[in-house]
Parts: C-alpha cells; structure tokens; sequence
C-alpha cells in the first residue's frame, strides 16, 4: 500500500500517528510501528509518530501488503489427482503437504486453491476458506478426499460425514505388532494439555473409535487397515501411539526416528486408501480408491525387503 495524504489548516498541530489512524482507520499503536519501521515520510524523509504535522505538506505511507492467513490462493498443485468427479463434487487424491483449506499459521497449497487453479466450481457454503470442504486429511497425510462443487452436494455430504455414513478406509505402517492382531480402539481424545498442536487420549475427550486388522507383519513395523467410526483430528497417530505403535515416520507422537531414517520417511505413514459415500442426490453407494504414493510405497518395499 502506498498513499499520499495532503494536510489541510483543520489538520494542522496533529500527532502523525493520531492523524494517520484516523484518516486510515487502524490502531494507533499499528500506525506508530509503521513510523518506527520507516514506512512514513515528509518531503523524501521518514517522521517519527509524534511529529506534528503540517498544513500544505504531504505525508506518504508506504505499507507493505499484508498477507491474509485465510484468504483462499489459487494455484496449481501437479500431484493432486482427480479420482472422479460429478456436477456436485470432485473426489481427489491428495498430495502429502496440502493443506485441506488455508488456516493460520499455514502458508503452503490447499485443496480448496488447487482445485480452484484447476477450474472447479466449488461450493461456498460454509466459510468462505473452506469451500467445499466436507471432510479434512492432514498436511502430513496423502489419499482420497470428497469436495463438494454445489450447494446441494455440500448440505448432503456435510450431513453424511455427521451421521458418518461414509467408510473411510485407512493404511497405515505402526512400530511393532500390535496385539491383538484385529481389533478396536475405543478411547476420547483432547487436545494435549501440554502442547496445542497435538492431541492426546484423554478422560474428558471426545469420543473416538477406530477399527483395525493387521495386513502384513515385518517384526520392526506392520501395516494395518483401519476403519474409522468416528473422525477426530489426528485419530488414527493419536490411538496408536497410545498403544505403544506410533505410525513410522511420525515423530510427533513418539515414532523412532532411527526407523523413520532407515525407511527414508519425513511424514507419518498414513494413506486415505479408500472412500465410499451415498451419492448426494441418487443416493447410490460410489467408492474410490487412492494407490499408495512413492515416498510410501518405497518404505514398505524395503520393509518387505528386510532392510530394517
């Protein structure tokens, strides 16, 4: 942003800051940063917030833009896949690092902008950076995910992953083996009491359950198929790595970075494989099926190799 400002006689004897703030509209105290950081000047000079400004003279403020955490950037994305689409939503395959939708702190592609990049038409029910947005994946997490295109679509899928209709179908590599070898993990989860950006097994959580079958056994590791009855953020790393079976790579919930390094991961091991889901106006059951990535796919070859 930059703008000039003409001081008239009504003006004159102001504070810079007071002044800009309110011809501007911002904080008076964010006014005074942009003079302390030189971004306000008189006659080719920078002014300091207390100066008293002047009839006849100009003052020019030259702001950096500023970026919006949450506004939607559309891009291009060359990995994300389009596993099906219809009138009413576009089934995808995700990348690893793709975000669903933006969010602060977040400054890397999303769904919603790839998909706009793309030329799809999304829904914009809900808030305007979540268009679409049903379900969501992880950053850290690869596969199959639904987006709503219209505004039937959106209400319909929305109220299916509520009364969690959908099967959602999950691979995963866990440290070890677990016991038993088919089972549920029927624990709440919370927010980590200690560190915001995880997730824990907690009394007072929310309910979460998950189902899973071991697929194959490698003694170091074993790659499992769960089932998820209910959709909580970090479901699957969190009720592993609460029995002791973190998913490789994923160093956030304990996994051991010796064996993340041997398998050449730099992410958790965890794949949406499968989504099936009525359709939103037919009603008729369709699936989709996400293959496993490179970076996984590599693991699980030297895994099945014995090179652990």
């Amino acid at each position: 942003m930059s703008e000039d400002f003409l001081i008239e006689d009504d003006d004159a004897g102001l504070r810079l800051d007071a002044f800009l703030a309110a011809r501007l509209g911002e904080p008076r105290g964010e006014v005074a940063q942009w003079c302390a950081s030189g971004w306000v000047s008189a006659a080719g000079q920078p002014v300091a917030k207390s100066r008293k400004v002047r009839a006849g003279e100009t003052v020019n403020v030259r702001v950096p833009e500023r970026f919006d955490p949450m506004a939607v950037k559309v891009e291009t994305v060359q990995d994300l896949k389009i596993l099906g689409e219809d009138p009413d939503f576009v089934v995808i395959d995700k990348p690893v690092g793709v975000a669903a939708h933006p969010s602060p702190g977040w400054v890397g592609p999303t769904v919603v902008g790839a998909l706009a990049g793309a030329g799809y038409r999304i829904s914009t029910s809900g808030s305007p950076e979540r268009q679409g947005i049903v379900h969501r994946l992880d950053v850290g997490t690869s596969g199959v995910m639904v987006v709503a295109q219209t505004e039937r679509g959106y209400t319909a899928l929305k109220r299916a992953f509520k009364e969690r209709t959908p099967t959602k179908v999950y691979h995963a590599v866990v440290q070890g083996l677990p016991e038993p070898l088919k089972g549920t993990i029927d624990a709440p989860i919370g927010r980590h009491p200690n560190h915001s950006w995880k997730f824990a097994v907690l009394e007072d959580g929310r309910n979460a359950v998950t189902h899973y079958e071991v697929l194959e056994a490698f003694g170091a590791a074993s790659l499992v198929e769960v089932h998820l009855e209910t959709g909580r953020t970090h479901q699957i790393r969190v009720h592993f790595s609460s029995m002791k079976h973190p998913c490789a790579g994923d160093q956030t919930y304990g996994a051991d970075p010796r064996l993340s390094a041997e398998l050449g991961l730099v992410r958790q091991w965890l794949h949406a494989h499968k989504l099936g889901f009525p359709h939103p106006v037919t009603g008729e059951y369709v699936e989709f099926v996400s293959d496993y990535p490179e970076d996984l796919r590599h693991a699980l070859e030297l895994l099945r190799d014995g090179a652990h």
